[in-house]
């Protein structure tokens, strides 16, 4: 058993202050010992560190850190309802025994005696480590990283983002007189820091901004139900934002909802747009969890991989370094490389998901995909579907809306993922939000939900349709897929 010993450790002190007048609140969240995200000095961290984990006799150690400044807005009908000033620290610290065994600890205390006293709480974990399974050091934590395009942006403010969010809440209303309320939206800027260090070397650092905007309208109509739809946007700056496409995107999904109709339970060739269709595979993000593998959650053994997942002219990577990633990270939380990981290649798995205790019980190398623990997590980073090069991509020319089709459900969106997924077992029931397109007409479908086993899902794709797209989660065309059952509203 591995002992995290975050709770001895964990010494900042939070300062919390919420001033409240009508529907508006302003909240500052400021951690006392915490720096600024700008405020890290990687090598200077790391000589303190020698010095100390020296002097306690500790001769194995890392530590990987998070500091952010966050600012965030939300609005209600023109008036402020929410302004959020924060700035975050968290740092992870492990140590290794003279016994091999890891202890780890958690603080948001960068000061000289708050890391002595995470460095002593360390050892004393260690004592209670799990010799089965003990984490090493990746050996790429010292390899050499792709540099990444980020341009930092000067964060706008506070004053700035509401006045902004104010005039994109007003013009998304003014869009249908249906449209009454836009009750889910935010405006936030972020600036942020990641840093590993280790006692063999390793010294990593990373500096970004992010910026984010999410408009969810309400729409009602006399005699008929409420019906929602949203959209959003991120950039590297809030200055940076395309809030035009995200106010354009919110109306016009909003007001196609209007006219519904129920839907008839039965089975369908359906059309999953990029979102979507990326929401579904990472819900099944476990098949290609080396983790998850040798826990015996995963639909997938090690004898998977060279064996058929999908269709023949179905393609899945992972490649966290795309440009299109805006939050793209150059290193894991183990210090490792993020890479281009080929994942599914002509329907084949062809490779897991890797951190270093993974990779070492396969006899790879570690893929950049681990967090920072006792017993390391694993998780994709950005995905891209598409189709294999080369094989023509499925059924050509495919267009929802071209006359001849039969009847299409078209998924816009899923629902309750967290709920509605089977991961171990491979089956889904998702409520979603989509239309019903025949013969080139697309309505709202009233309610219903889709479901199916992930394994059948990607063996019956019948082709791509469009260019593929830039989500928040990864790169997507739409995916058309036969045969898949719909349950209407009862």
């Amino acid at each position: 058993m591995t002992i995290n010993a975050a709770g001895s450790a964990d010494i900042s002190a939070g300062v919390s202050a919420g001033i409240s007048a009508g529907n508006s609140a302003v909240t500052s969240q400021i951690s006392q010992s915490g720096p600024g995200a700008s405020g890290l000095d990687a090598p200077a961290l790391r000589t303190t560190l020698e010095r100390l984990a020296a002097a306690a006799g500790i001769r194995q150690w890392d530590l990987g850190a998070a500091c952010s400044s966050d600012t965030s807005v939300q609005v209600d009908r023109g008036e402020a309802k929410q302004m959020k000033g924060a700035q975050r620290s968290s740092i992870t610290l492990r140590v290794w025994n003279a016994d091999g065994l890891v202890g780890i600890t958690s603080t948001s205390d960068l000061s000289e005696s708050g890391l002595e006293r995470a460095l002593g709480g360390a050892k004393e974990a260690a004592s209670f480590g799990n010799a089965a399974d003990t984490p090493q050091f990746s050996p790429l934590a010292t390899a050499a990283l792709q540099p990444l395009e980020q341009p930092l942006q000067e964060p706008l403010g506070i004053l700035k983002l509401l006045a902004t969010l104010r005039d994109a809440e007003a013009q998304l209303l003014g869009r249908h007189p249906a449209i009454g309320t836009v009750p889910y939206n935010g405006l936030a800027e972020r600036i942020s820091e990641h840093i590993y260090l280790n006692s063999d070397g390793a010294c990593r650092q990373q500096l970004q901004s992010t910026a984010s905007i999410y408009l969810y309208a309400r729409a009602e109509q006399e005699g008929r139900k409420p019906r929602s739809a949203g959209a959003m946007r991120l950039a590297y700056g809030a200055a940076s934002l395309d809030l035009a496409g995200c106010i354009d995107e919110a109306a016009e999904l909003t007001i196609s909802h209007l006219d519904y109709a129920p839907i008839n339970t039965g089975r369908y060739t359906c059309v999953f747009s990029p979102e979507a269709f990326l929401d579904l595979i990472s819900a099944f993000s476990s098949m290609f969890n080396a983790r998850a593998v040798l826990d015996g959650v995963s639909l997938s053994n090690r004898e998977s991989l060279g064996q058929s997942l999908a269709v023949p002219f179905f393609n899945l990577q992972d490649n966290g370094l795309h440009p299109g990633n805006i939050g793209a990270r150059s290193f894991d939380g183990e210090g490792t490389p993020i890479q281009r990981l080929s994942l599914v290649d002509a329907g084949v798995l062809s490779n897991f998901l890797h951190s270093e205790a993974t990779a070492r019980a396969f006899g790879v190398a570690p893929s950049g995909h681990a967090g920072l623990g006792a017993k390391v997590s694993v998780g994709p980073n950005w995905l891209e579907i598409g189709p294999t090069p080369g094989s023509g991509g499925g059924q050509q020319g495919l267009n929802r809306y071209a006359s001849g089709n039969g009847a299409i459900v078209w998924i816009d969106s899923l629902s309750a993922l967290h709920a509605g997924v089977k991961a171990s077992q491979g089956s889904f029931s998702l409520p979603f939000d989509g239309w019903l397109v025949k013969d080139g007409e697309r309505r709202s479908i009233e309610a219903a939900t889709v479901a199916g086993d992930i394994r059948s899902l990607l063996n019956g794709i019948v082709g791509f349709e469009g260019e593929a797209k830039v989500s928040p989660d990864g790169l997507c065309p739409h995916v058309w897929v036969e045969g898949l059952s719909i349950t209407g509203e009862a």
